[in-house]
């Protein structure tokens, strides 16, 4: 779909490709490479800065699972999710040759990319882990040809390419950590949890996603990313900026990905899906879906972390420092931190046994995955106006595998209505792909203050360019 379609009366925004000749001379390119539990990307996008528009002009997306398996002489730092076991130089290999040919598939070298951002959606235990997935990220851009200065802002306009000068405002203002208008949750406190940069990126993609789908994606907002894991950002409508004060973390499409029975090579509903995408999937009962979603819910938790608690899922949580610091965290698990995965995996087995062909054993697993997801969708989405953080203006987005493929989309508007939790979901909700690549270009702008005042990202939603503000802010 392109963003001009409508879908449901929701605007989704698809992704759309630019070619190497569309890039205009006012385009920042930037490369976003991502290291998730499921997938390792490297999607390319350029800003027309005179417009503050982004276009994906490339990407390469592999599995995360076909990372080469450790040498002896290396040391393993951690896992993914599934179980597959990463070390410095196997990690940043895969980060490299995702990113090569990335650069190669659209007719680019290293060389036109203006700027790097890196994260990751792998799950750290410690903070150690922490520091060995972002040092894999680094040294793969490096691998890949990426100068150092293209992954760290500027410092001033002098030391600027002469081509982004005249689109900057560092003269004026400095990246002060606000990406998008939107003040980070930590600070003071110290961070709050370990997933906060997945949340960042999502709503800043998101609001810059709302640009091409021709709605006003400013504060207040919220943002959920459903991808393996949740992540997301709940920004109010404070001035110049807004704070941050909600976060969400736990399983997302995790979830789903138990439902893929053993006996299929598949290690993912990503994978699942793409694998069986010729086959036309049957339907099943409805009486079928209604019992395996209130079973699967019964293992599913959606809910507000309470304090105290250090982990949650697959993260590590600082509920204690949240509550200081002023921000909610909310979240889901599948049994307690992971525990009942095994369960859902019962139910995913039982389903696929009950098809009489491959099309009704497709059919129900991708039936099942759509009703789970839209449920965990709207459970999250009513959790956070019960908790009175959801301001009756208030925009949402959602991007994610698990929160806009297939017919999720649909069923979570439907259930939205039809459970009253919004007035008008319809011009409430916005769907997106590619939230986190959208983001990274956003944050690249940010942090070299590139802006772009007759279209603005940051500030409220109807209002004015908050460069002005931020210069007072700023000063005092």
């Amino acid at each position: 779909m392109s963003s001009d379609d409508v879908f449901a009366g929701s605007r989704f925004l698809g992704r759309d490709f630019m070619k190497k000749s569309q890039v205009l001379d006012s385009s920042f390119v930037v490369a976003s490479v991502e290291a998730g539990n499921t997938t390792t990307k490297c999607i390319l996008t350029a800003t027309d800065l005179t417009l503050g528009k982004t276009d994906i002009i490339g990407r390469c997306v592999r599995l995360t699972r076909d990372v080469r398996a450790p040498k002896d002489d290396e040391i393993i730092f951690g896992k993914t999710i599934s179980g597959t076991l990463l070390t410095k130089e196997s990690l940043a290999e895969l980060v490299r040759d995702t990113i090569l040919q990335a650069l190669f598939e659209n007719n680019l070298t290293a060389g036109d990319i203006h700027f790097v951002v890196r994260s990751t959606g792998v799950t750290a235990e410690t903070g150690e882990q922490s520091e060995m997935i972002i040092l894999s990220l680094a040294n793969g851009c490096l691998l890949a040809g990426f100068e150092p200065r293209k992954m760290t802002g500027y410092l001033s306009l002098e030391q600027m390419p002469e081509k982004m000068k005249r689109f900057s405002y560092l003269d004026k203002v400095y990246f002060d950590g606000a990406v998008a208008g939107v003040l980070p949750p930590s600070g003071l406190f110290g961070s709050v949890i370990s997933n906060e940069m997945e949340g960042e990126l999502a709503l800043a993609g998101l609001k810059e996603a709302g640009k091409h789908a021709g709605t006003d994606f400013r504060n207040p907002c919220i943002a959920i990313d459903m991808g393996t894991t949740l992540s997301g950002r709940i920004a109010d409508s404070s001035a110049p900026y807004a704070k941050s004060v909600g976060n969400f973390c736990g399983y997302a499409g995790a979830a789903v990905d138990a439902l893929i029975p053993e006996t299929d090579l598949s290690k993912s509903a990503f994978e699942f899906f793409n694998k069986n995408q010729d086959i036309q999937p049957l339907p099943p009962s409805q009486n079928m879906i209604d019992g395996v979603i209130k079973e699967a819910m019964e293992i599913i938790t959606v809910t507000q972390i309470p304090p105290g608690r250090k982990q949650f899922g697959p993260f590590a949580v600082n509920a204690d420092e949240a509550k200081k610091a002023g921000l909610t965290l909310f979240g889901c698990d599948v049994g307690e931190n992971g525990s009942g995965f095994f369960e859902l995996s019962k139910i995913g087995t039982w389903l696929y046994e009950e098809g009489a062909s491959e099309s009704e054993r497709v059919g129900n697993i991708v039936a099942a995955a759509d009703e789970i997801m839209s449920e965990v969708t709207v459970s999250l989405i009513s959790l956070v106006k019960e908790s009175g953080l959801l301001p009756e203006n208030a925009k949402i987005g959602i991007t994610g595998r698990s929160g806009i493929t297939g017919n999720k989309q649909a069923l979570t508007l439907n259930k939205l209505n039809r459970m009253n939790i919004l007035s008008f979901p319809e011009e409430t909700v916005l769907f997106a792909e590619d939230g986190l690549a959208r983001g990274a270009a956003v944050m690249a702008r940010c942090m070299n203050s590139l802006g772009c005042p007759q279209n603005p990202i940051g500030g409220r939603r109807g209002e004015k360019c908050i460069m002005r503000e931020r210069q007072v802010y700023q000063n005092r």
